[in-house]
């Protein structure tokens, strides 16, 4: 059933369409521009949200974006390096169709990747003009929404982030919040419903154009394998658009927190509510559970969702330690995640130089480590580092294959004669001889030093050093 909040939010998402249509019919009512959707706005400035979108300064910096991000080509095929040719002889037409209210996006491609956890993800990618034109509506909405944001939300926001949620939720702890709710919504970006998530937009936006051009890129269809479904629920990830959009939609949830005095952290559809018991956390995830089902018709994941202490759980790839001066760890599932990648990248380079698979390893390891400086322990980063130095040592102990080339590379790397036969010729497999000692005298911590390859631990204790 509809609660009564959803049915006025959507009638006020109506009202806003019908008042953009009554426009540019010459025949808009007497007392339209008092509508709550325009919140302070004039009635000539709500109205002319779409040629703020299509301004040509807010167009170059959208164009200046899409450029930059690159990403890959839509159901058209078209590359962003084509952009540019395409606008100069397209531009006047799409901007007269949007100003007209009369464009309509085309299809996205559908790409489903896997999930560390399981299953696929499903992204939606649009044709490079939609994303030119979702960038420009990404730039002038968000100043309008941004200011009304709440302070525990922190994804997709300028001057937030992750780390900022990890340390708010690392305070909570500290404070005496030893319990978590831990919500996690299924499905999330696949279910949003389209009438409840427009009813939200319109409070802000009055331009019925606007709204319709929105609910087009929501309704678009996705296409696979030349086949385009219908969709009539969802916001794919994949456009500039849909993060805002998924702002928009939880900031409900976020002031329903914020109304009850929980504290709470939450990451786009991750959120995180801090207790002092499991009692209260589980009213609250009771509580919780009937508003986003009755309200934003949405629903919690039973099965990833809990309320559990916080050192059980993981929040945006952290964990924390049970101890009361609560510290930061690394999560055991991103760890096993980095594993994972290296190895991949690892067996790709049997067939290249140790220096070539160096090099790709590096930038990974930099940008997992930027990640995850906030950890507070070096001994998972210590583990770590010794793990890939063996793996690359795998990876050297299969190439020279043959015992004599394995004799002969071990006295290169500095060994005696009979101690370098004696590790060549024995009878275990390549992780076994990675890890034994003549391979470690061999090859040595140093030597992958040399070589440039990025210490986790290193790179940890520099980044603290500059924090």
């Amino acid at each position: 059933m509809i609660s009564m909040r959803t049915a006025e939010a959507e009638a006020l998402a109506r009202a806003a369409e019908s008042r953009g249509a009554e426009r540019n019919s010459g025949t808009a009512p007497l007392g339209a521009e008092v509508c709550a959707a325009t919140f302070g706005r004039t009635k000539s400035e709500s109205h002319a949200f779409m040629e703020r979108v299509v301004e040509r300064s807010n167009m170059r910096l959208a164009y200046q974006r899409v450029v930059e991000n690159k990403g890959a080509a839509g159901v058209d095929e078209m590359p962003v390096s084509e952009l540019k040719d395409w606008l100069a002889v397209h531009w006047p037409s799409v901007k007269k169709a949007l100003l007209e209210g009369r464009y309509l996006p085309q299809p996205v491609r559908r790409v489903d990747i896997p999930k560390p956890t399981g299953g696929v993800r499903t992204l939606g990618v649009p044709t490079v003009v939609d994303r030119l034109i979702q960038q420009a509506l990404h730039q002038v909405l968000q100043p309008l929404f941004e200011p009304t944001f709440s302070e525990g939300s922190y994804g997709f926001r300028p001057g937030r982030g992750a780390h900022q949620a990890v340390r708010q939720a690392q305070a909570y702890i500290r404070e005496g919040k030893r319990w978590v709710v831990d919500l996690d919504l299924e499905k999330f970006f696949d279910r949003v419903n389209h009438d409840v998530l427009m009813a939200r937009v319109a409070r802000r936006v009055a331009d019925a154009r606007v709204l319709k051009l929105i609910r087009r890129f929501l309704e678009a269809g996705m296409m696979r394998a030349g086949v385009v479904e219908a969709r009539t629920e969802g916001t794919p990830q994949g456009g500039p658009l849909s993060p805002l959009l998924s702002n928009i939609l939880l900031d409900d949830l976020d002031k329903e927190l914020e109304r009850r005095a929980l504290a709470f952290c939450r990451y786009a559809d991750d959120c995180n509510i801090y207790v002092c018991s499991r009692v209260a956390g589980e009213r609250v995830m009771s509580g919780i559970r009937v508003f986003l089902e009755d309200t934003l018709r949405l629903r919690i994941n039973a099965q990833k969702s809990a309320v559990a202490r916080p050192w059980v759980r993981k929040f945006l790839g952290f964990s924390v330690t049970a101890q009361r001066d609560t510290r930061l760890r690394i999560a055991r599932p991103s760890v096993q995640r980095l594993m994972q990648r290296v190895r991949e990248l690892s067996r790709t380079g049997r067939g290249r130089s140790l220096r070539h698979t160096v090099e790709n390893l590096n930038p990974l390891l930099r940008g997992w480590i930027g990640y995850f400086q906030l950890t507070d322990g070096k001994g998972v980063l210590e583990e770590l580092d010794g793990w890939i130095r063996r793996r690359l040592r795998c990876l050297l102990w299969r190439q020279w294959k043959r015992g004599r080339t394995r004799a002969h590379k071990l006295r290169a790397f500095g060994l005696a004669a009979e101690r370098a036969r004696a590790g060549s010729g024995n009878s275990h497999g390549p992780w076994w001889n990675a890890g034994a000692s003549h391979m470690n005298q061999a090859l040595p911590a140093a030597y992958f030093m040399r070589m440039g390859l990025v210490s986790l631990r290193h790179e940890w204790q520099r980044l603290q050093s500059v924090r």
